[in-house]
């Protein structure tokens, strides 16, 4: 079983896995060469091709769109996101999905707005992955020269391979948390979803 690998096992069999999804694989070659800064792929693309592998699925199933964060607190302005996002879109135009691009220096400016809750100024990309309301979820992927994956996992592999969600209480709120673990249970019922922790 791969969660039981050591980390350094653990990697290649990461690699391995979403190798299957060459969508997947399409656009980390892509974004490599829009050097933006602090850059990773993330989200649901990562966790839900390792699910699909994993029970048997196609490898792109259930996956609506690609999460591409970067991380340019240089200019915060709508404008200068909005120049990264239309050049992006160019680059993906002919993908079989949605690749959506975001400035995660930017998010505080929007979030409360659309989530109810604040959110403080992320300091780094890294960050912004730390808030995802599963730890389970939390993964982001970079092609650096050489062809060499960098990796950023803080709650490691174990949960993503062994199908298990487990909630994030650090900023998204438990009805967020409850919603796309009942969403993404529809599409993987296999899912062991762990409840919301409840205050002592």
């Amino acid at each position: 079983m791969i969660s039981r690998l050591p980390l350094d096992g653990q990697l290649p069999a990461l690699r391995t896995t979403l190798s299957h999804n060459p969508t997947l694989l399409t656009v980390l070659d892509r974004a490599a060469t829009l050097t933006l800064p602090g850059w990773y792929l993330t989200a649901g693309c990562l966790f839900q091709t390792i699910w699909n592998v994993t029970t048997g699925r196609p490898p792109e199933q259930g996956i609506k769109d690609y999460d591409l964060f970067y991380y340019d607190p240089t200019d915060l302005s709508y404008e200068a996101e909005d120049r990264a996002i239309r050049t992006a879109r160019t680059l993906f135009a002919d993908l079989p999905a949605e690749v959506e691009l975001r400035n995660q220096a930017r998010v505080h400016l929007w979030y409360e707005a659309k989530f109810g809750t604040p959110c403080p100024p992320h300091p780094s990309t890294e960050a912004a992955i730390d808030t995802f309301a599963a730890t389970t979820c939390c993964l982001g992927i970079r092609l650096e020269p050489d062809d060499h994956w960098r990796v950023y996992a803080p709650h490691g592999l174990a949960d993503v391979f062994n199908l298990v969600l487990r909630p994030n209480p650090v900023l998204a709120p438990r009805e967020v948390y409850e919603a796309k673990a009942e969403r993404w249970r529809g599409e993987w019922p296999e899912l062991r979803v762990l409840g919301w922790p409840e205050a002592d």
